[in-house]
């Protein structure tokens, strides 16, 4: 039976006697300051400590270094160097004899045994759980005020410019409430340190990567196809502050100015003695306040006249606004100011037969060509215009150059390829894509393949008809060459051709997006070669798999049937953008024979010929045929 009478404390000491859990205390409470330590910098290697402490717990016999603990589980070579340099400082700081095992856990034990058998005699066992308790909460409450740090992007930065981009976009008379990639980019871009499309030496990413920082922070929605890009609510009021807080700045900044501007109204002092430097260094900063407060005016009267342009847009229509954006994404390349590189498509360099592809790439290294390796959405080769710029003082890299696309592309075929790009089909699509893709000198480079022309699938009569068709019918500029050493002689031959052309010209950006894909006849006659697009547009634009209108659809959907070429089936285009347009064509024809000759007279190419009733009774039939097609 329990005894009422039997002194309680006793018993809880009797309980709380301490056991050494532990026989290498010293490695344990190492261990545990460095997961600690790993804890508080957020470093993954906190669980390494912890599985390593786990295994220490549960080994019963003393280490008398580092290198014995390598036989336990989770203790690498890292660890245990780390245990080994912290025992030789306890030795140095406590003497080689210092004890490293159960002599401090004893130590540890005894005093708090001693501290037990006085504090029964201090307060009672019921003070002694009540501030147990109170210790506890004050930990959870410690726990608790430990907030989480609210996500602001770096100033300069991917995550800012685009926040403050689409923020300022929102607060625009008329504006959308979204942005597509493209633009977005472009007019984030002057706001961000980094580039939206190259990344940096070294690395893969760019300054768009953190768009999906910002997704997953939910301060911004993407949806639709293709992406556009919008605020939460969330991402409005950080956005907001991040524009009041740069507008602040630069408010003090005029402010500060014109402060400056005013001391300079008080009477002056003349030192007689350098007169001449005085008037110098007043010239000067008299000058950059004028280019200064001129810069202010401009860019404030830009603003202004940007958002004009959109407020009367909603009222006159269309056309103000092309213009206002043909004078927002035009800039010019001067004389001298770029070089012209030679772009090689990365599938070029690698895969496949890569010792051949490899030769290429020697060949043009020992050609002394320039060039560059990216990834091109259409065609292999093609050359740039890239602005020359000069290293910034206190910047580890240089700034990203601009970039505008020459009007000459390559598609490089050899003879094996070619005839397997016909039996799939890539033949033709990769014509089409050639054509839309904005570049007005495509050339075809066939490339010969020795002995492996007699194994081919296809007779060499029908490659040599589609060859004479890219050339004749396409319109291609087709190229013949022996072997990889002519191709790239081909290309050393056009680097040095495109170089000697462009030397003295002004290269001015046009956009498709705003002049569509063809643009005014006039003015492409007026000048070819100098009105270009942007390298990241032009390749954005080229995406095979990005999502296509009901028109481009429709357009695919003909150039299945045998016989419609691109020519032919942008004729058709032309009098019906979709399937729509044309059953209601043919549902307001009256008999029979004259729906299926709605589209004989059709004219189309350069020649200008009639479509013919053969062709137009096919896709009569093929769109009009309730059952099966016989």
């Amino acid at each position: 039976m329990f005894d009422a009478n039997m002194p309680t404390d006793q018993v809880c000491l009797g309980r709380k006697r301490p056991v050494p859990s532990c026989p290498n205390p010293l490695f344990l409470q190492w261990l545990t300051e460095l997961r600690d330590s790993a804890k508080e910098k957020g470093l993954k290697t906190q669980y390494v400590y912890q599985k390593a402490i786990n295994s220490l717990k549960k080994y019963p016999l003393p280490l008398k270094n580092g290198k014995e603990a390598k036989i336990l589980q989770n203790f690498g070579d890292g660890i245990c160097k780390i245990l080994d340099e912290r025992l030789q400082k306890h030795y140095r700081e406590n003497g080689s004899d210092a004890p490293i095992h159960l002599a401090t856990s004893c130590h540890r034990s005894n005093m708090a045994s001693s501290k037990q058998m006085e504090e029964p005699q201090k307060e009672p066992s019921g003070n002694l759980s009540e501030h147990m308790k109170q210790t506890q909460k004050e930990v959870r409450k410690e726990k608790g005020t430990k907030k989480k740090r609210e996500y602001v992007p770096q100033k300069k930065s991917g995550g800012y410019a685009v926040l403050l981009t689409l923020y300022r976009h929102t607060q625009m008379p008329g504006s959308k409430g979204f942005m597509f990639r493209n633009e977005l980019q472009t007019e984030a871009q002057p706001l961000c340190e980094k580039s939206f499309t190259v990344p940096d030496l070294g690395s893969k990413y760019t300054a768009w990567s953190s768009v999906s920082t910002l997704i997953q922070k939910d301060l911004l929605v993407k949806t639709h196809n293709p992406a556009r890009y919008s605020l939460t609510d969330q991402g409005l009021a950080l956005a907001e502050k991040l524009d009041s807080e740069e507008s602040g700045m630069a408010k003090e900044h005029v402010e500060q100015m014109s402060e400056e501007e005013d001391s300079q109204d008080g009477p002056d002092v003349v030192d007689l003695t350098s007169e001449e430097e005085d008037e110098e260094e007043q010239e000067d900063k008299e000058s950059c306040r004028s280019s200064k407060s001129s810069e202010r005016l401009a860019t404030a009267l830009s603003v202004n006249q940007a958002r004009a342009h959109i407020s009367e847009s909603d009222a006159t229509g269309k056309s103000q606004t092309l213009e206002s954006g043909r004078t927002a994404t035009s800039w010019h390349l001067p004389p001298g100011s770029y070089d012209i590189v030679l772009c090689v498509d990365v599938i070029e360099t690698t895969g496949g037969s890569s010792g051949r592809k490899q030769e290429l790439v020697k060949e043009l290294q020992r050609n002394c060509v320039t060039f560059d390796i990216r990834k091109l959405n259409v065609g292999d080769f093609l050359w740039v215009a890239r602005e020359k710029v000069t290293p910034v003082p206190g910047q580890l890299r240089p700034p990203v150059g601009k970039e505008l696309v020459l009007d000459y592309i390559i598609e490089r075929k050899r003879m094996d390829d070619l005839c397997g790009s016909i039996i799939d089909g890539r033949f033709r699509e990769q014509k089409f894509r050639l054509k839309r893709c904005g570049l007005r000198k495509p050339i075809y480079l066939v490339e010969e393949c020795g002995s492996a022309a007699a194994h081919l699938s296809l007779p060499e009569s029908t490659l040599q008809q589609a060859i004479v068709n890219t050339q004749v019918v396409d319109g291609f500029f087709v190229k013949r060459v022996q072997d990889v050493k002519e191709s790239a002689a081909y290309l050393t031959i056009m680097t040095r051709y495109l170089q000697k052309l462009y030397h003295n010209c002004t290269l001015f950006c046009r956009s498709r997006e705003l002049e569509g894909d063809g643009g005014d006849e006039s003015e492409q006659t007026a000048n070819l070669s100098c009105s270009l697009m942007a390298f990241t547009e032009f390749n954005y634009g080229a995406i095979k798999n990005k999502c296509q209108t009901v028109r481009e659809v429709f357009a695919r959907q003909l150039m299945q049937i045998s016989g419609v070429s691109g020519d032919k089936a942008a004729a058709v285009l032309e009098h019906y953008s979709t399937v729509s347009s044309l059953l209601q064509a043919y549902d307001q024809c009256s008999s029979e024979s004259e729906k299926e000759k709605l589209l004989s007279s059709i004219k189309y190419g350069k020649l200008k010929r009639n479509l013919g009733p053969a062709l137009s009774r096919t896709i009569y039939q093929l769109y009009c045929t309730r059952g099966p097609l016989s």
